[in-house]
């Protein structure tokens, strides 16, 4: 890996720029952008990629998240925000235990299944989810969405 630094390190920042850019515009993890390209375009052996991505996504993701908490047009519900965290937390540490133990092809061939599940699933599925009652809550329905509709909380002043 530390090869790729001497002759590709300005390969490796237009990656940075790239899964910076789709990250903050798509609000997609790096992994989408970063893994495959390490793979394919630099021969990074896949759990390498990973942890990588990983390492990656940790400044850019925080940078990102500021700069939609300021924004005044979006709100960001921190209930919603601290039990995704709560799951993501034991689930990376399952997640990296499993991907400790899987062969790097086999690893390989299950992101490559997952990407396409994803976005198959994003390509067909309806463009708005139907929107709630008033004064309902996440526990409240019975097919949570944590998709906003596309409402803002300037919405109510208009």
């Amino acid at each position: 890996m530390l090869a790729l630094l001497s002759d590709q390190w300005w390969a490796l920042i237009l990656l940075g720029v790239f899964a910076g850019v789709v990250s903050g515009t798509l609000g997609l993890g790096s992994g989408i952008v970063v893994i495959p390209a390490l793979v394919l375009l630099c021969n990074v052996e896949q759990k390498a990629a990973q942890g990588t991505a990983l390492a990656v996504m940790v400044p850019m993701a925080m940078l990102g998240a500021v700069r939609y908490w300021r924004n005044p047009e979006i709100e960001m519900n921190m209930a919603v925000i601290l039990l995704i965290v709560l799951g993501a937390m034991g689930g990376v540490l399952a997640g990296t235990e499993l991907a400790g133990r899987l062969p790097g092809p086999i690893l390989r061939k299950v992101f490559a299944v997952f990407l396409v599940i994803v976005a198959v699933r994003m390509f067909t599925a309806s463009p708005k989810p139907a929107k709630s009652g008033a004064g309902e809550d996440l526990t409240g329905r019975s097919n949570v969405s944590l998709v906003d509709p596309g409402g803002t909380k300037n919405d109510a002043k208009q």
